[in-house]
């Protein structure tokens, strides 16, 4: 008899279990999605997970044929390498800003999500007047090797905690805090840059850094946020940002 009841509240208990609500069910939300929570805090969707609505290519005009969408995912399909300068950005420009999102890279993968940037004459890329946060396999490319360059950081201005990505073909997630005179950044949770903005320290650092002949550099405090084509296929979600602030 005793194997009998065994048997059955297995099987109650499997049928509990089947019928239970998934996790995404009991309130995670699915991708490129706004919780009731994240709405009522003023956050909005950058990519709507379908198509390219709100995007452009940064040099003006319709994003480049290499930015496609495919499962839910914003993907640059481009390879071997070569910077052809066709970065994705959004239409609109933003600052002071919370920005969060996803990403991911292949093996050997780079790649980065450039803010207050913006196309003016002078320049001929993104990175000339934004700031980038560095999105990289740091296992499988050269630049994880360089401390400044790792993954998370603001580009040849901060140095992140090593080991914080993911291993290639695994989700990132990103945040990043543009206040007036300050930046920071965090990768999967981890605090990787923070920084006056602005002043004598920011420019004493940009002097010390491959920016410091592009006169431009970090000199906005607001403008659009582009997604690098650094020419190696790379993936972004979950593109949400929250205003905190009137532009400057």
């Amino acid at each position: 008899m005793m194997r009998n009841l065994t048997k059955a509240g297995l099987a109650a208990l499997a049928l509990a279990l089947s019928s239970a609500p998934s996790v995404a069910q009991r309130g995670a939300s699915a991708p490129n999605t706004l919780s009731a929570r994240e709405r009522a805090a003023g956050w909005t969707l950058l990519f709507n997970g379908r198509d390219l609505t709100g995007w452009r290519s940064f040099k003006g005009g319709a994003p480049t044929p290499s930015w496609v969408v495919r499962d839910g995912a914003l993907e640059l399909t481009a390879s071997g390498g070569h910077m052809s300068g066709a970065d994705l950005a959004t239409a609109e420009s933003y600052g002071p800003f919370e920005l969060t999102l996803d990403w991911k890279v292949e093996t050997g993968g780079n790649s980065g999500v450039i803010y207050l940037a913006r196309n003016v004459p002078e320049t001929t890329q993104s990175y000339e007047t934004g700031l980038e946060m560095q999105v990289l396999d740091d296992q499988g490319h050269p630049d994880g090797k360089i401390p400044s360059h790792r993954a998370g950081s603001l580009y040849d201005i901060t140095v992140p905690p090593a080991g914080v990505s993911r291993p290639a073909g695994s989700w990132n997630h990103a945040r990043l805090l543009v206040e007036p005179g300050r930046i920071r950044q965090w990768l999967n949770g981890v605090p990787t840059a923070d920084v006056s903005y602005g002043d004598a320290a920011w420019k004493a650092r940009v002097a010390k850094s491959k920016f410091a002949k592009m006169p431009l550099y970090g000199t906005f405090t607001s403008g659009v946020i582009a997604l690098q084509d650094h020419g190696e296929p790379v993936a972004f979600r979950n593109i949400k940002l929250r205003k905190i602030g009137a532009t400057r």
